[in-house]
């Protein structure tokens, strides 16, 4: 009787194991998303004025997180309307994570550079990102390293992310964060970026970032080049958040005789405009978090977010945005409310394709109320 209750005790002990074993090799997989609407008032669109402003589909997106073992997934597929560019790939990347606190990413991950994740608060981010400076992801290989005091990331980016690949095409417009486009394409692109954490009460986050690659023209079969610097500090204090950067960046296409170098094209949203090659950006935002029992009203959120991009082409108009807003947060739904003001600055005014160039005939400031409404899975 004995020997029958060990051989049943073995067997449950090695069906416990298989079964455990079999289970952690199971790959994990979660699935998320948002679905926003918006809501716009322009003060320089007379028709959106006469109908008190538009409210429409803004976006839907799915996002796919995956491990097996130390192997990694992550994903995020976004769909527009037509007119804003369709659906496109937002990031995308493989990798392997060697500790809780390195991992190596291949595909199209962010960039590193500046205050990441966001240099921004409001639904607008920051005028860094209409020069492709915040938010952007590319096609390359990173390395990160994350602890409690230190983060440092190191990458090379061969381009943008390309949807056609014979031998002359210019970039898609269809993109979610800017790249240079037209007649010049990114390229061997290396970036670093570095933050120092320190402080128990007050928190500070303190770093700098680089980035130096080609510029590749298709009529002139030439490589330019592109750099940009930036020294960036963040704090956290009770339920203020603090954000500070300064860069400066400098575009240098081999263009054919004739063609200015003084913009560069950029592209995203389905529709590409001119940006000054040469600029300093100066920003600034602070935040108040102010927890609320109001019903499923949870957090409120109040902030105010500036930037300026200093141009260094004679005569061109320097360019501006202030936005202050609300985000407030009823559950799984966010909501931005911003009012958003504008000089010379592409989304918040009438001139398109110069705003962020020469800058618009007017250099005058316009405004736009905004509502962005998400539910997040």
């Amino acid at each position: 009787m004995r020997h029958k209750e060990l051989l049943i005790s073995l067997f449950l002990a090695t069906s416990f194991v298989a079964t455990s074993q079999v289970q952690n090799e199971i790959p994990k997989v979660s699935i998320g998303g948002a679905l926003r609407f918006n809501y716009n008032y322009s003060d320089w669109k007379e028709g959106n004025k006469d109908r008190g402003g538009d409210f429409g589909f803004d976006v839907f997106r799915l996002n796919v997180n995956a491990s097996y073992k130390k192997v990694l997934l992550d994903a995020e597929y976004r769909f527009y309307a037509k007119s804003a560019g369709g659906s496109m790939l937002k990031s995308g990347w493989m990798g392997y994570a060697f500790s809780p606190e390195d991992q190596l990413q291949v595909g199209l991950t962010r960039v590193p550079f500046g205050i990441t994740p966001f240099n921004s608060h409001s639904y607008f981010f920051q005028i860094n990102y209409y020069a492709g400076l915040e938010d952007d992801s590319d096609m390359g290989i990173k390395y990160v390293h994350k602890d409690a005091k230190w983060e440092y990331a190191l990458a090379f980016f061969k381009n943008a992310e390309e949807l056609d690949f014979a031998s002359a095409s210019p970039l898609s417009d269809s993109r979610y964060a800017y790249d240079v486009a037209g007649n010049n394409k990114e390229n061997n692109q290396l970036n670093g970026q570095l933050f120092y954490s320190f402080g128990n009460a007050v928190k500070h986050r303190l770093g700098v970032s680089a980035m130096y690659g080609g510029l590749y023209n298709i009529e002139t079969m030439k490589n330019g080049n592109h750099n940009a610097l930036a020294v960036h500090y963040e704090m956290n204090y009770n339920r203020w958040n603090l954000k500070l950067e300064l860069a400066s960046y400098d575009k240098n296409p081999e263009n054919k005789e004739g063609d200015t170098r003084d913009v560069v094209m950029m592209t995203a949203y389905g529709a590409p405009y001119a940006v000054a090659s040469r600029a300093n950006l100066y920003t600034a935002g602070l935040s108040y978090t102010v927890p609320v029992a109001w019903g499923p009203v949870s957090d409120l959120q109040f902030y105010n977010d500036f930037g300026w991009m200093d141009k260094s082409a004679n005569g061109f108009k320097d360019s501006f945005q202030n936005v202050t807003g609300c985000m407030i947060t009823v559950g799984s739904i966010y909501a931005y409310a911003d009012y958003a003001l504008g000089k010379n600055q592409a989304w918040l005014g009438p001139e398109w394709t110069n705003a962020f160039a020469e800058g618009g005939s007017s250099n005058s400031w316009h405004g736009r109320a905004n509502l962005n409404l998400g539910y997040y899975f």
